[in-house]
């Protein structure tokens, strides 16, 4: 189980879109899909692609209301991942 999570959630933030959007969540708490356009400049298309390698990674929640989607941090599932790569050092 751990091996698999870790391998989904690093492949998720290896991408410097996807690492982008995990910083700005991290700022603002929440964002929309038209927030994430605004901020990496892709089409909406790329946009939902990304929104749901991070969402099937588990280190972002994503909430459907209406024609909005918004987006938030998996907190647990990143103290998953710290803890993971502090058994590394």
């Amino acid at each position: 189980m751990e091996n698999r999570f870790v391998e989904k959630a690093t492949g998720a933030i290896s991408d410097k879109y996807r690492l982008a959007i995990l910083l700005e969540l991290s700022n603002k708490g929440s964002m929309t899909s038209s927030d994430i356009q605004e901020l990496t400049g892709l089409s909406q298309p790329c946009v939902s692609h990304h929104v749901k390698l991070l969402t099937d990674s588990g280190l972002v929640n994503a909430q459907k209301e209406g024609r909005n989607l918004h987006l938030t941090l998996n907190k647990e599932s990143l103290q998953q991942l710290s803890g993971f790569i502090e058994k590394l050092t």
